[in-house]
């Protein structure tokens, strides 16, 4: 009998999955074919676009109306997929296969308790009384590192943490002990702390139960730390395939090699000069305290924000890093008013707007702007482009032919056609539409960008175009940034200074190669350690 390492968990051959017709190319996935053995990882990398999702959905059968295979087989344990009825990939999934999702607020359903959620699964393919699954889902929980599982098990999603909710889809894919576990995305958007720890998870069930892991990223630190095997796709078809040390260090595809030129390096370049312009953007002693109640009515004070400061100058980027919870994201939000400070000052320019009623202060809000992290939630998906961009400019005064000559001018600048404008949002690829939302908050004129998150969800090659544009309107335009991120890579090479938060408080700042190199808190250390693997030297 072969031994663990050696049995063909999951098998693709030559597969092809048809797009509708009038798409931009005929098949989301083309001729793709590789093998998964019982123990190992395959990490599967690529831009937006290139199939590695479609590919994944299409193996646990979850396919859109649209889209259709065409060619090829996909074997689990040697039983074809792509022949199985509807019935039994239903008892296939869960039970033999498992998938965790990029965003778990999708995944898990909003007016059921985890438990309940759970227990569905486990009521649908065993025949374990309540008693048996209860105290299986208690374990599981406990096993995926959720704390108090006891109330894990009563809580709604939205009670629970981005980290904690991702745990809870976990759980979901692997209490059945299922041969293949597919993993799409599942660090995207948390931070590095808890992206460290759920790979650590993903890994350790993994050798317990000895499952075959799909694991789909854009993050090549990741692949760096966890894959055996890597496939690399491009347009639909696979590029590249072989051992992890051989891809990240010989690779032999003009594509793979451009993936890996694109990450962002941990070490900063040489710090700049201290900025002496004016200072654009201020925070003094900034707080916010949240009130509720308890369930037996008490008043409760939650601190999200305490005495945190900022001055942003002219041409400068400051960068504001930490865990999810931080405080970071609501520090922003009070910066540009989207919520009202409990306590300090802020100063827009020379204006001192943390107490300015909405009616005084809407005329100073094209000073400063935000680039949100989800663009497709920015933009109105029933306005065209040009309206979205036209609308900002007239709020602030222009005319509709200044708006409108500004538009076909910020296009150029986020290198995109004129044309674009007659266009609407779901007619652009996730990269290009945040370039537009770059262009209409640049509509407004600002002073100073603030963006919250703005390159998470995006791939590496995308990732740098979008902060090669940012260096390159900031020079041009002189404008201050305040970049909000838990991407460490990216904030040592796009920012001048960094605050790192823990805990609504502003633990450590200061210039970023300062920082990074000698860091002064147990807590930035920590932070700077859970940052993924850094990728071997490329040998020429």
């Amino acid at each position: 009998m072969a031994s663990t390492e050696q049995q063909t968990v999951l098998s693709v051959r030559h597969l092809s999955v048809a797009l509708p017709f009038g798409a931009d190319r005929a098949h989301a996935v083309q001729g793709v074919s590789f093998d998964i053995h019982a123990g190992k990882t395959l990490c599967v990398v690529g831009e937006s676009g290139s199939g590695k999702s479609v590919m994944a959905t299409t193996v646990m059968g979850l396919l859109a109306k649209e889209l259709r295979p065409d060619a090829g087989e996909i074997l689990l344990q040697g039983e074809s997929l792509l022949k199985a009825s509807a019935l039994r990939m239903r008892q296939l999934r869960g039970q033999a296969m498992g998938m965790v999702f990029q965003e778990p607020m999708t995944a898990l359903n909003p007016v059921m308790t985890c438990g309940d959620q759970v227990d569905e699964l486990l009521s649908t393919h065993t025949d374990w009384p309540f008693d048996k699954r209860r105290a299986e889902i208690l374990r599981i929980f406990d096993r995926v590192r959720l704390p108090e599982p006891e109330r894990m098990l009563r809580s709604y999603p939205h009670q629970l943490s981005g980290g904690q909710r991702q745990r809870i889809v976990i759980a979901m894919a692997v209490i059945l002990k299922p041969a293949l576990i597919i993993c799409d995305e599942p660090t995207t958007a948390l931070d590095v702390t808890t992206q460290k720890e759920i790979l650590r998870l993903i890994a350790d069930l993994q050798r317990e139960q000895g499952s075959a892991v799909l694991f789909i990223t854009h993050d090549m630190g990741v692949v760096a730390e966890i894959a055996d095997d890597v496939l690399v796709m491009n347009q639909g078809e696979a590029v590249e395939g072989g051992a992890c040390e051989q891809v990240l260090r010989r690779p032999k595809a003009e594509y793979t090699r451009q993936l890996l030129a694109a990450v962002p390096a941990m070490t900063p370049p040489a710090p700049k000069p201290a900025f002496t312009g004016p200072v654009l953007l201020s925070g003094q002693g900034v707080g916010k305290t949240y009130m509720s109640r308890d369930w037996m009515g008490r008043n409760r004070a939650t601190a999200a924000l305490q005495n945190a400061h900022v001055a942003v100058h002219a041409g400068e980027t400051v960068g504001v890093v930490g865990e999810s919870g931080s405080g970071k994201s609501t520090f922003a939000r009070c910066l540009i008013r989207l919520i009202d400070p409990t306590e300090g000052r802020i100063f827009w320019a020379e204006n001192d707007v943390a107490q300015l009623p909405e009616n005084r202060l809407r005329p100073l809000r094209s000073q400063v702007q935000v680039v949100f992290q989800d663009p497709n939630r920015s933009l109105n998906p029933r306005r065209t482009v040009g309206q979205s961009l036209v609308e900002g400019a007239m709020n602030f005064g222009q005319s509709r032919a200044e708006a409108e000559a500004l538009a076909a001018e910020l296009m150029g600048q986020v290198r995109l056609p004129v044309e674009a404008l007659k266009r609407y949002p779901s007619q652009f690829s996730g990269g290009q539409r945040q370039r537009l939302a770059i262009a209409r908050a640049l509509a407004c004129r600002p002073k100073v960008l603030v963006a919250d998150e703005a390159v998470s969800a995006l791939d590496v090659s995308v990732q740098a175009q979008i902060l090669n544009l940012l260096r390159e309107i900031q020079g041009r335009l002189g404008l201050g940034l305040l970049f909000i991120t838990h991407d460490l890579r990216v904030a040592a090479q796009l920012c001048d200074r960094v605050i790192v938060m823990h805990q609504g408080l502003i633990v450590e700042e200061g210039p970023t190669a300062e920082v990074y190199a000698n860091p002064q808190q147990d807590y930035t250390r920590r932070l700077l350690d859970a940052a993924p693997a850094a990728l071997p030297a490329l040998e020429t």
